[in-house]
C-alpha cells in the first residue's frame, strides 16, 4: 500500500484554507482510495514546525515515512521536498503566484493573447472605474457580490467605504475545462464542457491546455471562462487543486467522459516522479 502525506499549514496567509484543503483531501483518499492508500496528515504550524500526524519530524526524516507528498502547503515547502528527494504534488512558485495575484495573472494572460475582465482596485470615485469600463458593473465587497447597472447607484456604493473590487460584466456563455497531464494517451488531457458547439469545445480545449503549459501547472488545472458571442473567450478564474466535493463541477464532468473523481485523483498520485 503506497504512503500518501498530505502536507498542509505552513507561515503564510492562507494557512486556514490550506488546513481545510488539506483535510479535505485526507477524507477523500481514505472514503474513495482507501485500499490503495495510506494516508498521514503532515502539518507546518504558524511557527514553521513540521509534524507527522501530530508528532514533531525533520522534513528530512519523511523520506522513511511516505512515498509521496500532496503539498497544499506553502510554495516554498516543494523546495524541502525537492532537497530530499521525496516525490510530491505541488504548485510552483509563478503557478502559486499567479493564482494569488490578479493583476499578475491579468498581465500573464495579456501577454499570450488571451483576455480577462478589466477590475478596479479600491476605487476612489465612481468615475474612476466609468473611465477604464462602462456599466454593467460587478461590485464585490467583502462576501457580497452583485450586478450595478446604474453609475449613481455604484457611486453610492463606492461612497459607502469599505473594501470593493469592481469588475467588467463579461455576457456570455460560462464554462470550465479541467486538464491534466499525461492521460488517457495525451500529453495534456482537457475535459470538453458542455452546453457548447464542437468547434467552440475544441476551441476551448486547445486554449485550456495552452494555459496548462504557459502557467507552468505541474498536474492539474481548471480554467473558469466566458464566451462572449462577439469577443471571444475571457479568462474568469483558473486553480490548481480539484474541488473533491460531492457534485462539484470536477465530478460531473469526469463522469462526463466515463471517469470518476478517483480515477483522475489516483492517476495523479501514481503519475509523481
Amino acid at each position: 500500500m503506497k504512503r500518501v502525506g498530505i502536507l498542509r499549514g505552513g507561515t503564510g496567509k492562507n494557512y486556514k484554507s490550506s488546513l481545510k484543503e488539506g483535510g479535505n483531501i485526507i477524507a477523500y483518499i481514505l472514503e474513495n482510495l482507501g485500499d490503495k492508500y495510506k494516508t498521514s496528515d503532515i502539518l507546518v504550524d504558524r511557527k514553521g514546525v513540521w509534524h507527522l500526524n501530530g508528532i514533531p519530524i525533520m522534513p528530512a526524516d519523511l523520506i522513511h515515512k511516505v512515498d509521496v507528498v500532496w503539498n497544499v502547503a506553502y510554495p516554498q515547502a516543494s523546495s524541502v521536498l525537492q532537497s530530499f528527494s521525496i516525490p510530491h504534488i505541488s504548485q510552483s512558485h509563478f503557478s502559486s503566484a499567479l493564482e494569488n495575484s490578479r493583476e499578475m495573472l491579468r498581465e500573464h494572460m495579456e501577454s499570450i493573447g488571451v483576455g480577462m475582465s478589466r477590475r478596479v482596485v479600491a476605487p476612489e470615485a465612481a468615475r474612476d472605474v466609468l473611465e477604464k469600463f462602462g456599466a454593467p458593473w460587478i461590485v464585490k465587497s467583502g462576501s457580497e457580490v452583485r450586478i450595478i447597472k446604474i453609475f449613481n447607484e455604484l457611486a453610492d456604493v463606492i461612497n459607502g467605504g469599505g473594501d470593493i473590487i469592481v469588475e467588467e460584466f463579461i455576457g456570455g456563455v460560462p464554462g470550465a475545462v479541467h486538464s491534466v497531464l499525461n492521460f488517457r494517451d495525451e500529453n495534456i488531457y482537457a475535459i470538453p464542457p458542455s452546453g457548447l458547439t464542437a468547434k467552440e469545445k475544441k476551441n476551448v480545449r486547445y486554449l485550456a491546455k495552452n494555459l496548462h503549459t504557459h502557467l507552468g501547472a505541474q498536474h492539474y488545472l481548471k480554467t473558469d471562462f466566458v464566451l462572449h458571442p462577439k469577443r471571444g473567450f475571457f479568462i474568469t478564474n483558473i486553480d490548481f487543486s480539484p474541488d473533491l466535493r460531492a457534485n462539484s463541477h470536477f465530478e460531473q464532468a469526469c463522469q462526463s467522459v466515463g471517469a470518476e473523481m478517483h480515477h483522475l485523483m489516483e492517476h495523479m498520485l501514481e503519475s509523481v516522479q
